[in-house]
């Protein structure tokens, strides 16, 4: 079993865990046989969950009966002390007894306890969290989503080797297209260090990603663009945006299709494209947040996701994992 993916699972962050973390690890391993899960945790609770769902060969559970709380600041979460599930399952990554670690926790707290465990990968400042989007061509990387509010433009050119380092992990059959999310196109728009960025990417020539320049918040799920980076304020309110937007959307539709009987005959003769619809619309899809800079890799779980969602995030560990995504990164460094 030496050759299976090891990923840490923090089996106690998150709402409705570890029930959503176990059923989100069930519903994983019945469709990839090639994960071990090192599962951080209360050992009682895990293992009336887990029954003979899973063979035994395919997981370890390390109990621990203490847990950061998701009303924790970031320093009251580091300060639960070396035994928490999160700390643990963030130790065996930096002691290479797991591959890669997630946790539906407190995310504050999952990047301080990350960055106090684990190194910075060479010549890179500050790690950045980042995330997929669906956008009309298929899926896109942005990054940062809040690690960092105020960044250089050094910052934000290493997010961008990040990213698209990121991308090619993800998607190696695809060719990382950057943008930088901007107020608008022209090449002077925005303030300094926006436009100090733009000139380094323009002079770095890279033939591990192509550069697009300036990208704004309309054309963000056009798909010309699939490595999105911005600072961590900015990506994090329009990550905010497109996810309220889309919920929206999707709320308003269900009222109009089942707000009369015109409405609920017109959704069942639509019911299959509808059905596709909600399922492109799904954040439990796209679940899986990625801190990276570090010098290995740590999966942030939303923390309000159900089992399929959390099943995602582990999906998306494997991917990372099996794209080599540390190594890629210190190459194009």
């Amino acid at each position: 079993m030496t050759d299976l993916i090891k990923i840490a699972v923090d089996a106690m962050g998150g709402d409705n865990s570890p029930k959503k973390v176990i059923e989100g690890i069930t519903l994983n391993h019945q469709s990839n046989k090639e994960i071990f899960y090192k599962i951080f945790g209360d050992r009682d609770k895990i293992i009336q969950l887990i029954g003979s769902k899973i063979d035994k060969k395919f997981y370890e559970i390390i109990h621990t009966d203490k847990i950061v709380k998701s009303t924790d600041s970031p320093l009251e979460g580091a300060k639960r002390g070396k035994e928490t599930s999160m700390w643990l399952a963030i130790q065996s990554v930096k002691n290479k007894e797991a591959d890669i670690v997630v946790s539906a926790g407190n995310t504050g707290a999952l990047l301080v306890i990350s960055k106090l465990n684990l190194k910075m990968i060479e010549n890179i400042d500050k790690p950045a969290l980042s995330a997929l989007w669906p956008n009309k061509k298929g899926m896109s990387v942005v990054l940062d989503l809040g690690a960092n509010i105020e960044c250089s433009s050094k910052n934000l050119l290493d997010f961008s080797i990040m990213g698209a380092s990121l991308y090619t992990s993800l998607y190696p059959n695809d060719q990382p297209n950057v943008g930088l999310l901007n107020i608008g196109s022209e090449e002077l728009k925005g303030n300094e260090i926006i436009k100090e960025t733009y000139q380094l990417l323009n002079e770095k020539k890279s033939n591990n990603y192509d550069f697009s320049g300036y990208i704004e918040g309309n054309h963000l799920m056009d798909g010309n663009v699939n490595v999105i980076v911005s600072d961590g304020f900015t990506g994090n309110v329009a990550l905010k945006t497109a996810e309220g937007t889309a919920n929206f959307i999707t709320s308003e539709l269900k009222t109009a299709m089942t707000g009369s009987i015109i409405g609920k005959i017109s959704s069942l003769l639509n019911f299959s494209n509808l059905k596709k619809f909600k399922k492109r619309l799904d954040p439990r899809l796209y679940n899986g947040a990625i801190f990276i800079g570090l010098d290995s890799p740590v999966v942030k779980s939303h923390g309000g996701t159900d089992f399929v969602g959390f099943s995602n995030s582990l999906d998306v560990c494997h991917r990372i994992v099996k794209g080599n995504l540390i190594e890629k990164i210190k190459q194009n460094i």
